[in-house]
């Protein structure tokens, strides 16, 4: 089929590569023109494994990239929304951008005598689909639905993962209200063995807040568990272990330490907390989830401060995004880490794989080092925020070490402090 997918950012992208090496004709639109080249170049504009290589083998064969919104939608059969939907001031989910874009490409079907599809990608809040989106298509195309397909098709994409993710997931949300875009739906992910499961709009909506709810309140449940297990004693590792293997339960999700950032958890939890409050619903259980998530890295400093002094140090901060296996740096527990440590007129030098670039942007005034260990050799204090495998292997010699991610198992540095075990 011939596919356009509108934004390529994290989900986008992914969206738009994967379908391409599904066998559909993708065209990307970005309103960056810089995007747009660096696509049409092969050149990932995100860090993601295995997005460079797929875009060598799929460009510009099955994908290319263009600013152009309308012609892509003209020469397609069905579009993909992957536009963003970041929080306000009040953790309400803005939707700005998912208007716009449904506007534009309702303007274009106007033109279109073809029944096309619009597939939505972006996470939006509970009847969002039905209650704004279907409307703004109807209103700027003059057509009914029926007359074009809509589609809410939420993405279940871990950063790091998103590809492998994208071409083989655990399941394929999609809600759909009429019979011509299922078949159409249907069509799309053809080629795909993961069991499609079918519902309303507003199901599919929740399922995607709901899933990432669950699994940001695992973290800030088994967190809880380690502040407790730190002050007797106890290894919350072990525990988590123990725990995991509960086939009710499972192991996932249960590591103790910083705690949740990124794009999906932090942003969805708060959406999902603004929407409850919107409609005069007490969420106790996910209020909790976000202060425990907001305390672990006032806990992690408390923690290393009731051992040393932090004024005056030069402490190597090792790990900016918020996960390994991405340059993403949205909501990283680093963030608030570095903040109290420029408070406290420590010297930072800092260093990771892949976020540093974006890191800079927010932290322009700390050091950083070209490779981990030249981070490490120059410091007399090491931080561990990012569980980076590579981290494991370097020479810390006789420095303080501070794991806040339990990234070492079995042999630990000689100064080895393990935050919550």
């Amino acid at each position: 089929m011939k596919i356009s997918v509108v934004g390529t950012g994290y989900v986008g992208l992914i969206t738009g590569a994967g379908l391409a090496l599904k066998g559909h004709e993708v065209i990307c639109v970005d309103t960056s023109k810089e995007k747009v080249e660096m696509i049409n170049e092969k050149k990932p504009p995100i860090y993601e494994k295995g997005l460079k290589e797929a875009l060598e083998k799929i460009v510009p064969f099955s994908l290319t990239a263009l600013t152009d919104l309308k012609k892509a939608v003209l020469d397609s059969d069905v579009s993909f929304v992957c536009v963003g939907t970041p929080c306000d001031e009040e953790g309400k989910c803005d939707l700005t951008a998912v208007r716009k874009v449904s506007e534009e490409i309702a303007s274009v079907l106007k033109e279109k005598d073809s029944f096309h599809v619009v597939v939505v990608k972006s996470t939006v809040v509970p009847s969002t689909t039905k209650k704004l989106i279907l409307p703004l298509f109807e209103k700027n195309s003059g057509k009914k639905l029926g007359e074009f397909g809509l589609c809410m098709n939420p993405e279940t994409l871990r950063e790091g993962f998103a590809l492998e993710d994208f071409l083989n997931p655990d399941r394929i949300i999609l809600g759909v209200e009429d019979e011509k875009t299922k078949n159409a739906v249907e069509k799309v992910y053809e080629n795909f063995s993961s069991q499609k499961f079918f519902c309303g709009f507003s199901e599919a909506e929740m399922i995607k807040y709901a899933s990432n709810s669950l699994l940001a309140t695992k973290i800030s449940f088994i967190n809880e568990i380690g502040n407790i297990c730190k002050k007797l004693g106890i290894d919350t590792y072990k525990v988590s272990e123990g725990v995991g293997l509960d086939k009710r339960i499972s192991p996932h999700f249960l590591n103790a330490g910083l705690g949740f950032g990124g794009s999906c958890f932090p942003k969805d939890v708060s959406a999902l907390i603004a929407k409850g409050n919107e409609l005069k619903v007490e969420t106790f259980l996910l209020d909790s989830v976000m202060k425990v998530n907001e305390l672990q890295p006032k806990l992690f400093l408390d923690s290393v401060k009731s051992e040393t002094k932090l004024k005056g140090k030069k402490i190597a901060v090792l790990g900016l995004a918020f996960k390994p296996g991405t340059d993403d740096i949205r909501e990283s527990r680093s963030i608030p880490v570095i903040q109290e440590l420029l408070k406290e007129k420590a010297e930072i030098v800092a260093h990771d794989p892949e976020a540093e670039e974006n890191m800079k942007k927010f932290f322009p005034e700390i050091s950083y080092a070209d490779s981990a260990q030249k981070a490490v050799d120059s410091s007399g204090m090491v931080f561990i925020l990012t569980e980076w495998h590579e981290f494991s292997s370097l020479n810390f010699g006789n420095k303080p070490v501070f794991d806040a991610r339990h990234i070492f198992k079995e042999s630990r540095p000689v100064n080895y402090r393990g935050f919550l075990w």
